[in-house]
Protein backbone atom coordinates (compact mmCIF):
# COMPACT_ATOMS: atom_id res chain seq x y z
CA UNK A 1 0.00 0.00 0.00
CA UNK A 2 1.62 3.17 -0.72
CA UNK A 3 0.91 7.05 -0.50
CA UNK A 4 2.62 9.45 -2.94
CA UNK A 5 4.92 6.65 -3.98
CA UNK A 6 5.99 5.87 -0.14
CA UNK A 7 4.64 2.86 2.10
CA UNK A 8 2.58 4.74 4.64
CA UNK A 9 3.98 1.94 6.99
CA UNK A 10 7.87 2.38 7.25
CA UNK A 11 9.70 0.79 9.80
CA UNK A 12 7.29 -1.14 12.71
CA UNK A 13 4.93 1.24 14.34
CA UNK A 14 6.12 4.09 12.05
CA UNK A 15 3.51 5.88 10.19
CA UNK A 16 3.03 8.32 7.40
CA UNK A 17 0.16 10.34 6.94
CA UNK A 18 -0.42 13.86 4.66
CA UNK A 19 -1.60 17.07 5.67
CA UNK A 20 -2.72 18.70 2.96
CA UNK A 21 -2.65 19.93 -0.01
CA UNK A 22 -6.31 21.13 -0.01
CA UNK A 23 -7.90 25.03 0.81
CA UNK A 24 -11.50 25.98 0.23
CA UNK A 25 -10.41 28.70 -2.03
CA UNK A 26 -6.99 27.51 -3.63
CA UNK A 27 -4.89 30.44 -2.16
CA UNK A 28 -3.20 29.30 0.16
CA UNK A 29 -2.11 25.24 -0.37
CA UNK A 30 0.48 23.68 2.22
CA UNK A 31 1.06 20.23 2.00
CA UNK A 32 2.46 18.25 4.97
CA UNK A 33 4.34 14.93 4.89
CA UNK A 34 4.15 13.70 8.53
CA UNK A 35 6.15 10.91 9.50
CA UNK A 36 4.95 9.18 12.89
CA UNK A 37 5.08 6.85 16.04
CA UNK A 38 1.83 6.73 17.22
CA UNK A 39 1.09 10.09 18.04
CA UNK A 40 4.55 11.38 18.50
CA UNK A 41 5.98 13.36 15.30
CA UNK A 42 9.15 11.91 14.23
CA UNK A 43 9.86 14.15 10.77
CA UNK A 44 7.88 17.08 9.33
CA UNK A 45 8.61 17.74 5.46
CA UNK A 46 6.83 20.54 3.85
CA UNK A 47 6.03 20.39 0.04
CA UNK A 48 5.51 24.00 -1.44
CA UNK A 49 4.45 24.56 -5.05
CA UNK A 50 0.43 24.05 -5.25
CA UNK A 51 0.44 27.86 -5.99
CA UNK A 52 3.71 29.21 -7.50
CA UNK A 53 2.94 31.98 -10.13
CA UNK A 54 6.45 33.33 -10.45
CA UNK A 55 5.72 36.46 -9.02
CA UNK A 56 9.29 37.76 -8.97
CA UNK A 57 9.76 36.71 -13.24
CA UNK A 58 6.06 38.26 -13.67
CA UNK A 59 7.81 41.56 -11.77
CA UNK A 60 10.83 41.99 -14.48
CA UNK A 61 8.28 42.09 -17.18
CA UNK A 62 6.42 44.84 -15.57
CA UNK A 63 7.43 48.68 -15.37
CA UNK A 64 8.48 50.63 -11.94
CA UNK A 65 5.25 51.38 -11.10
CA UNK A 66 3.03 48.68 -12.08
CA UNK A 67 5.50 45.71 -10.49
CA UNK A 68 4.66 46.80 -6.91
CA UNK A 69 1.27 45.45 -6.99
CA UNK A 70 2.40 42.04 -7.91
CA UNK A 71 2.99 41.68 -4.73
CA UNK A 72 0.22 42.56 -2.63
CA UNK A 73 -0.89 38.90 -3.88
CA UNK A 74 2.22 37.16 -2.14
CA UNK A 75 1.32 37.90 1.55
CA UNK A 76 -2.26 39.67 1.08
CA UNK A 77 -2.59 40.02 4.75
CA UNK A 78 0.64 42.68 4.47
CA UNK A 79 -0.42 43.83 1.00
CA UNK A 80 -0.54 47.44 1.64
CA UNK A 81 3.11 46.99 3.37
CA UNK A 82 4.09 44.87 0.50
CA UNK A 83 4.06 47.50 -1.59
CA UNK A 84 5.48 49.74 0.84
CA UNK A 85 8.41 48.14 0.57
CA UNK A 86 8.34 48.16 -3.29
CA UNK A 87 7.49 51.73 -3.37
CA UNK A 88 10.63 52.63 -0.81
CA UNK A 89 12.85 50.45 -2.97
CA UNK A 90 12.07 52.37 -6.47
CA UNK A 91 12.44 55.92 -4.16
CA UNK A 92 16.00 54.38 -3.17
CA UNK A 93 17.18 54.14 -6.70
CA UNK A 94 15.63 57.64 -7.97
CA UNK A 95 16.61 58.90 -4.54
CA UNK A 96 13.21 60.75 -3.99
CA UNK A 97 12.02 60.57 -0.57
CA UNK A 98 7.80 60.82 -0.24
CA UNK A 99 6.34 63.71 1.57
CA UNK A 100 5.85 64.37 4.89
CA UNK A 101 2.15 63.94 4.35
CA UNK A 102 2.05 60.85 2.22
CA UNK A 103 4.72 59.25 4.67
CA UNK A 104 2.11 59.13 7.94
CA UNK A 105 -0.61 58.03 5.63
CA UNK A 106 1.26 54.98 4.69
CA UNK A 107 2.95 54.15 8.34
CA UNK A 108 -1.23 55.02 9.20
CA UNK A 109 -2.35 52.14 6.52
CA UNK A 110 0.53 49.76 7.55
CA UNK A 111 -0.18 49.54 11.31
CA UNK A 112 -4.07 49.55 10.24
CA UNK A 113 -2.81 46.35 8.06
CA UNK A 114 -0.84 45.34 10.89
CA UNK A 115 -4.19 45.51 13.03
CA UNK A 116 -6.39 43.64 10.24
CA UNK A 117 -4.03 41.12 9.96
CA UNK A 118 -3.46 39.93 13.90
CA UNK A 119 -6.89 40.40 14.43
CA UNK A 120 -7.47 37.61 11.44
CA UNK A 121 -4.71 35.46 12.87
CA UNK A 122 -5.69 35.52 17.02
CA UNK A 123 -9.51 34.56 15.42
CA UNK A 124 -7.43 32.03 13.05
CA UNK A 125 -5.63 30.26 15.79
CA UNK A 126 -9.04 30.21 18.49
CA UNK A 127 -10.47 28.46 15.30
CA UNK A 128 -7.64 25.95 14.77
CA UNK A 129 -7.26 24.64 18.40
CA UNK A 130 -11.18 24.26 18.26
CA UNK A 131 -12.79 27.74 19.74
CA UNK A 132 -15.03 28.71 17.33
CA UNK A 133 -16.08 32.22 19.12
CA UNK A 134 -12.85 33.88 18.52
CA UNK A 135 -13.12 33.46 14.77
CA UNK A 136 -16.66 36.05 15.09
CA UNK A 137 -15.61 38.39 17.57
CA UNK A 138 -11.94 38.87 15.50
CA UNK A 139 -13.66 39.70 12.48
CA UNK A 140 -16.04 42.42 14.32
CA UNK A 141 -12.83 44.84 14.62
CA UNK A 142 -11.55 43.37 11.52
CA UNK A 143 -14.17 44.16 9.47
CA UNK A 144 -14.89 48.15 10.57
CA UNK A 145 -10.85 48.14 9.83
CA UNK A 146 -11.60 46.67 6.39
CA UNK A 147 -14.22 49.45 6.04
CA UNK A 148 -11.63 52.11 6.14
CA UNK A 149 -9.30 50.84 4.11
CA UNK A 150 -11.96 50.60 0.94
CA UNK A 151 -12.92 54.54 1.33
CA UNK A 152 -9.30 55.23 1.30
CA UNK A 153 -8.67 53.84 -1.53
CA UNK A 154 -10.86 51.22 -2.83
CA UNK A 155 -9.98 47.86 -1.80
CA UNK A 156 -9.99 46.54 1.78
CA UNK A 157 -7.36 43.43 0.73
CA UNK A 158 -4.71 44.49 -1.34
CA UNK A 159 -4.99 48.06 -1.30
CA UNK A 160 -2.49 48.96 -4.21
CA UNK A 161 -2.31 52.39 -2.60
CA UNK A 162 1.16 53.27 -2.06
CA UNK A 163 3.27 54.17 -5.29
CA UNK A 164 6.90 55.65 -5.95
CA UNK A 165 6.56 59.30 -4.15
CA UNK A 166 3.92 58.40 -2.08
CA UNK A 167 0.19 57.09 -1.91
CA UNK A 168 -1.87 57.17 -5.06
CA UNK A 169 -4.94 59.14 -3.20
CA UNK A 170 -5.12 61.73 -0.08
CA UNK A 171 -7.47 60.05 2.71
CA UNK A 172 -10.61 60.43 2.65
CA UNK A 173 -12.47 63.68 4.68
CA UNK A 174 -13.53 61.09 7.27
CA UNK A 175 -10.83 58.76 7.66
CA UNK A 176 -9.46 60.73 10.95
CA UNK A 177 -12.59 60.29 12.61
CA UNK A 178 -13.30 57.00 11.24
CA UNK A 179 -10.19 55.15 12.69
CA UNK A 180 -10.34 56.98 16.02
CA UNK A 181 -14.13 55.44 16.02
CA UNK A 182 -12.19 51.85 15.49
CA UNK A 183 -9.61 52.45 17.78
CA UNK A 184 -11.86 52.94 20.47
CA UNK A 185 -13.69 49.73 19.76
CA UNK A 186 -10.57 47.86 19.57
CA UNK A 187 -8.82 49.51 22.73
CA UNK A 188 -12.28 48.49 24.48
CA UNK A 189 -12.36 44.45 23.41
CA UNK A 190 -8.41 44.04 23.79
CA UNK A 191 -9.88 42.48 28.05
CA UNK A 192 -12.19 40.27 25.97
CA UNK A 193 -9.81 38.57 23.76
CA UNK A 194 -7.67 37.75 26.91
CA UNK A 195 -11.00 36.62 28.46
CA UNK A 196 -11.79 34.25 25.59
CA UNK A 197 -8.73 33.13 24.59
CA UNK A 198 -5.66 34.15 26.13
CA UNK A 199 -6.46 32.94 29.78
CA UNK A 200 -8.32 29.71 29.06
CA UNK A 201 -7.29 27.02 30.62
CA UNK A 202 -7.72 24.66 27.63
CA UNK A 203 -5.88 26.93 25.23
CA UNK A 204 -2.63 27.71 28.07
CA UNK A 205 -2.47 24.01 28.37
CA UNK A 206 -2.83 23.15 24.27
CA UNK A 207 0.21 26.79 23.54
CA UNK A 208 2.49 26.58 26.53
CA UNK A 209 5.93 24.57 26.56
CA UNK A 210 4.97 23.65 22.87
CA UNK A 211 6.89 24.60 19.76
CA UNK A 212 9.78 25.37 21.30
CA UNK A 213 12.59 27.31 19.45
CA UNK A 214 15.62 28.86 20.97
CA UNK A 215 16.85 32.15 19.96
CA UNK A 216 19.93 30.57 18.91
CA UNK A 217 17.89 28.68 16.40
CA UNK A 218 15.76 31.36 15.50
CA UNK A 219 18.38 33.29 14.25
CA UNK A 220 20.00 30.02 12.89
CA UNK A 221 16.54 29.27 10.56
CA UNK A 222 16.59 33.27 9.82
CA UNK A 223 13.09 33.31 11.81
CA UNK A 224 12.26 37.17 11.72
CA UNK A 225 8.94 39.16 12.86
CA UNK A 226 6.86 37.70 16.09
CA UNK A 227 8.23 33.90 15.52
CA UNK A 228 11.43 35.27 15.95
CA UNK A 229 10.16 37.81 18.88
CA UNK A 230 8.69 35.35 20.64
CA UNK A 231 12.06 34.07 21.39
CA UNK A 232 13.35 36.48 22.37
CA UNK A 233 14.80 37.98 19.09
CA UNK A 234 15.06 41.56 18.56
CA UNK A 235 14.47 42.40 14.93
CA UNK A 236 12.05 44.34 14.00
CA UNK A 237 12.72 46.74 11.07
CA UNK A 238 10.76 49.75 12.33
CA UNK A 239 13.20 49.78 15.20
CA UNK A 240 16.38 48.58 13.64
CA UNK A 241 16.15 50.28 9.95
CA UNK A 242 13.21 52.67 10.45
CA UNK A 243 11.41 53.88 7.31
CA UNK A 244 8.87 56.79 6.17
CA UNK A 245 9.16 58.14 9.30
CA UNK A 246 8.62 55.64 12.33
CA UNK A 247 11.91 56.83 13.86
CA UNK A 248 9.81 60.02 14.84
CA UNK A 249 7.29 57.70 16.46
CA UNK A 250 7.46 55.80 19.98
CA UNK A 251 6.65 52.34 20.99
CA UNK A 252 7.75 48.99 22.06
CA UNK A 253 8.95 46.03 20.43
CA UNK A 254 7.48 43.24 21.98
CA UNK A 255 9.26 40.48 23.23
CA UNK A 256 8.92 36.81 24.72
CA UNK A 257 10.89 34.68 26.34
CA UNK A 258 9.08 31.57 26.50
CA UNK A 259 10.43 30.13 23.12
CA UNK A 260 7.03 28.20 22.44
CA UNK A 261 3.44 28.57 20.87
CA UNK A 262 2.14 31.12 23.58
CA UNK A 263 4.69 33.70 23.91
CA UNK A 264 4.42 33.78 20.18
CA UNK A 265 0.82 34.48 20.85
CA UNK A 266 1.14 36.97 23.55
CA UNK A 267 3.76 38.76 21.06
CA UNK A 268 0.80 39.36 18.66
CA UNK A 269 -1.58 40.60 21.43
CA UNK A 270 0.38 42.70 22.94
CA UNK A 271 1.94 44.25 18.61
CA UNK A 272 -1.70 45.12 18.55
CA UNK A 273 -2.06 47.63 21.66
CA UNK A 274 1.43 49.20 20.28
CA UNK A 275 0.08 49.72 16.40
CA UNK A 276 -3.03 51.35 18.33
CA UNK A 277 -0.13 53.44 20.06
CA UNK A 278 1.41 54.58 17.01
CA UNK A 279 -1.83 55.37 15.24
CA UNK A 280 -3.03 57.43 18.09
CA UNK A 281 0.20 59.45 17.71
CA UNK A 282 -0.01 60.46 14.21
CA UNK A 283 -3.63 60.16 13.12
CA UNK A 284 -4.29 64.17 14.85
CA UNK A 285 -0.83 65.09 13.49
CA UNK A 286 -1.13 64.29 9.54
CA UNK A 287 0.93 66.99 8.12
CA UNK A 288 -0.39 69.09 5.24
CA UNK A 289 1.09 69.52 1.80
CA UNK A 290 1.28 66.94 -1.29
CA UNK A 291 0.35 63.24 -0.74
CA UNK A 292 2.94 62.13 -3.68
CA UNK A 293 6.16 63.90 -4.51
CA UNK A 294 6.16 64.54 -8.26
CA UNK A 295 7.67 61.80 -10.60
CA UNK A 296 7.86 61.02 -14.19
CA UNK A 297 5.95 59.05 -15.63
CA UNK A 298 8.11 56.18 -17.14
CA UNK A 299 10.34 55.30 -14.48
CA UNK A 300 14.27 54.29 -14.95
CA UNK A 301 16.46 53.53 -12.35
CA UNK A 302 20.11 54.11 -12.51
CA UNK A 303 21.81 51.05 -13.02
CA UNK A 304 22.67 49.33 -9.73
CA UNK A 305 21.62 47.65 -6.95
CA UNK A 306 18.85 48.28 -4.51
CA UNK A 307 17.71 46.77 -1.05
CA UNK A 308 14.61 47.90 0.79
CA UNK A 309 13.61 45.63 3.67
CA UNK A 310 10.47 46.49 5.97
CA UNK A 311 8.21 44.79 9.02
CA UNK A 312 5.11 42.77 7.77
CA UNK A 313 2.35 41.22 9.93
CA UNK A 314 4.62 37.97 9.86
CA UNK A 315 8.48 38.97 9.90
CA UNK A 316 11.06 41.07 7.43
CA UNK A 317 10.51 41.24 3.85
CA UNK A 318 13.20 42.31 1.56
CA UNK A 319 13.03 44.27 -1.55
CA UNK A 320 15.76 43.59 -3.89
CA UNK A 321 16.10 45.07 -7.28
CA UNK A 322 19.01 44.91 -10.34
CA UNK A 323 18.19 47.66 -12.53
CA UNK A 324 20.24 47.61 -16.21
CA UNK A 325 19.20 51.42 -16.91
CA UNK A 326 15.35 49.81 -18.49
CA UNK A 327 12.21 51.30 -17.57
CA UNK A 328 12.22 47.52 -16.12
CA UNK A 329 13.80 45.67 -13.19
CA UNK A 330 16.42 43.49 -14.59
CA UNK A 331 16.29 41.37 -11.59
CA UNK A 332 14.00 41.11 -8.92
CA UNK A 333 13.98 39.09 -5.36
CA UNK A 334 11.63 39.32 -2.66
CA UNK A 335 13.05 37.56 0.97
CA UNK A 336 9.91 37.12 2.24
CA UNK A 337 9.33 36.17 6.14
CA UNK A 338 6.78 33.28 5.92
CA UNK A 339 9.71 31.02 3.34
CA UNK A 340 12.46 31.90 6.50
CA UNK A 341 9.46 30.87 9.30
CA UNK A 342 8.31 28.23 7.77
CA UNK A 343 12.25 26.23 7.85
CA UNK A 344 11.97 26.17 11.55
CA UNK A 345 8.47 24.04 11.48
CA UNK A 346 10.09 20.45 11.75
CA UNK A 347 12.39 21.63 14.30
CA UNK A 348 10.04 22.54 16.57
CA UNK A 349 7.11 19.89 15.75
CA UNK A 350 9.77 17.29 16.18
CA UNK A 351 8.85 14.92 19.34
CA UNK A 352 5.25 16.72 20.15
CA UNK A 353 2.48 15.17 19.32
CA UNK A 354 0.45 15.25 15.88
CA UNK A 355 -2.58 17.94 17.95
CA UNK A 356 0.43 20.39 18.70
CA UNK A 357 1.66 20.62 15.02
CA UNK A 358 -1.26 22.45 14.67
CA UNK A 359 -0.73 24.66 17.31
CA UNK A 360 2.73 25.75 16.20
CA UNK A 361 1.40 26.42 12.76
CA UNK A 362 -1.25 28.66 14.00
CA UNK A 363 1.58 30.32 16.08
CA UNK A 364 3.75 30.82 13.40
CA UNK A 365 1.20 32.53 10.99
CA UNK A 366 1.50 31.17 7.84
CA UNK A 367 0.57 32.51 4.13
CA UNK A 368 1.23 30.25 1.48
CA UNK A 369 1.33 32.46 -1.59
CA UNK A 370 4.49 34.03 0.27
CA UNK A 371 6.13 31.29 0.49
CA UNK A 372 5.42 30.08 -3.13
CA UNK A 373 6.50 33.18 -5.29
Amino acid sequence: MSLLGEDILTEEGEFVINIGPQHPSTHGVLHLKVWLDGETIKKVQPHLGYIHRSIEKMSESLSYRNFIYATSRMDYLSAHINNQACALTVEKGLQIEAPPRAQVIRILMAELTRLSSHQLWWGCTGLDLGAVTPFFYAFREREAVLAIMEETCGARLTQNYSVPGGVMYDIHPNFQNRVKDVLKQIKSKFTEYDEILSGNVIFEQRTKGVGYLSAEDAISFGCTGPTARGSGVSCDIRKWFPYDGYEKVEFEEILGTGGDCYARYMVRMAEMKQSVYIIEQLIDNIPEGDFQAKTKMVLKLPKGEFYQRVETARGELGVYIVSDGAASPYRIKYRSPNFSNLSALEHMATGAKIGDLVAIMATIDLVIPDVDR
